[in-house]
């Protein structure tokens, strides 16, 4: 950071120690066993977030007809609250008892229980047993995972198929709880037709939220996305509230799934974390989490007993992983960049944070630091938060292709900040800068000019107080 003078770091703050926050992490998988999940609490509780999205198992937990076995997802479940989490779970996916196909495919991936009047009524039967048992424990509930793609809803994706079904499903966890949130949707195609079609079959029946999946080095998108899903649902007498379910990036190339085919990096992946979990917040989510806490198998055309079939592993973690002989994620799980990154938004952004439009303007000139101008407004995304204490934070970035491009260039505005000198942080690792005195001015009226402050293609922030 040129120029700038480091006086410490953000500190981490423990999930166990955040009452409140918008920041999760993925925990899937483990209805398929694709990590060890009692090596990684310690790692994800010191991450600070709050959410862990886990995946219920359905072909896992009903090994025997309308027998329950939840000894398996029990102390996950148990040592997430222990170590302070939230899980919310996902209920999915099919059973090999009532399908063909469901017991040919890998943890059932993406075979549905709507073909048979049998398989209809098990899966009303377990989600509500499943409801009952965590009762307490777990009371945010999302139905299936990504139906609008032909990998997770491999009867050929339906949207009035997935309509009736959330409908219903939906009714079913209500039944047994109440008061349970229930997020359906869980979208990863953006196709508004497909979403519309599922809203006049019934999908918000029931529903609190509508989940959507964002797999992209761009987060441009998100603030639209997150609008028009609103306001879709309220065409149809629903006001939900939106839930962003799964965002993330490989961390190298050579591996499968989302954007496998990207020259992606540790650094890259951090870069979209950052960028991302800003764009989330800033389109003020309910929640979202960042897929995914552990490199592992995708596993989402695998075939049972056939181990080559799902070894197709990606890099999304921001744990490490190696992989024994069937595939399953293996070694001391070593954190990433993105691990750090994670953590410093997930310190910063809890408790009672709110959206805020900071008192700035931009003025761009000539900077010598770069030897052109200074980038302008429309070169640059940016977001305001505040703090019941007072304190106020002004992130801001250039949304380059981080795929192309590792930018940094320098940015000059004034800024209102009345009791003390704003400090910069770098959210990658969670560095504290002050500026030195030549780069700033402070007139009678609390407004600082600040002058060819670095600009980079990842958030930073402007921080006026203790929003630490």
């Amino acid at each position: 950071m040129e120029r700038l003078i480091k006086i410490g770091e953000i500190s981490a703050k423990n999930s166990r120690d955040i009452k409140f926050s918008k920041i999760g992490l993925g925990f899937e998988k483990l209805d398929r066993d694709a990590f060890d999940p009692s090596k990684c609490y310690d790692k994800i509780s010191a991450l600070g977030v709050k959410w862990a999205r886990i995946q219920s198992g359905w072909a896992k937990t009903e090994k025997e007809k309308g027998v329950y076995d939840f000894s398996w997802l029990d102390p996950i479940v148990d040592s997430l609250i222990e170590h302070g989490l939230k899980p919310w779970l996902c209920l999915c996916y099919g059973n090999g008892l009532y399908s063909e196909l469901a017991a040919q495919t890998f943890g059932c991936v993406g075979i549905p229980p709507i073909n048979t009047p049998e398989a209809e009524k098990a899966w009303e039967n377990y989600v509500k047993a499943t409801v009952k048992h965590y009762k307490g424990r777990i009371d945010t509930f999302e139905i299936w995972n990504e139906p609008d793609s032909f990998l997770c809803w491999k009867t050929g994706a339906n949207a009035t198929e997935l309509g009736v079904f959330t409908s219903k499903t939906s009714r079913y966890i209500k039944e047994v709880n109440k008061d349970a949130y229930v997020i359906g949707g869980v979208l990863c195609s953006k196709q508004l037709t497909y979403v519309s079609e599922a809203l006049k079959a019934g999908l918000a029946d029931n529903l609190d939220a509508i989940s959507f999946h964002e797999y992209t080095s761009d987060e441009s998108s998100v603030c639209q996305t997150v609008a028009s899903y609103k306001s879709l649902a309220s065409l149809y007498g629903k006001e939900l509230e939106i839930v962003q379910g799964e965002s993330g990036s490989q961390s190298r190339s050579g591996g499968n799934g989302a954007l496998f085919t990207g020259a992606w990096t540790q650094t890259k992946q951090a870069k979209q974390l950052l960028r991302h979990a800003i764009a989330d917040l800033s389109a003020n989510v309910k929640f979202t989490s960042y897929f995914s806490c552990m490199d592992m198998f995708e596993a989402l055309n695998g075939t049972v007993d056939n181990p080559d079939s799902y070894k197709d592993f990606a890099y999304f973690g921001v744990l490490g992983a190696d992989f024994d002989e069937n595939g399953h994620a293996t070694g001391t799980y070593t954190p990433k960049l993105s691990y750090r990154a994670l953590q410093v938004i997930a310190s910063l952004f809890c408790e009672d944070v709110y959206l805020y439009d900071v008192p700035v303007i931009m003025h761009p000139e000539f900077s010598p630091r770069i030897f052109e101008d200074d980038v302008s407004l429309s070169e640059v995304k940016y977001q305001g938060f505040r703090k019941d204490n007072g304190s106020w934070a002004f992130v801001y970035w250039t949304p380059t292709n981080i795929m192309t491009t590792d930018f940094e260039s320098t940015m000059s505005l004034e800024i209102a900040c009345f009791d003390a000198v704003p400090k910069i942080v770098d959210l990658m690792d969670g560095s504290i800068y002050e500026m030195p005195k030549d780069m700033y001015e402070k007139d009678e009226y609390g407004i600082y000019r600040i002058k060819h402050l670095p600009i980079k293609d990842y958030p930073m922030m402007i921080m006026c107080g203790d929003f630490e």
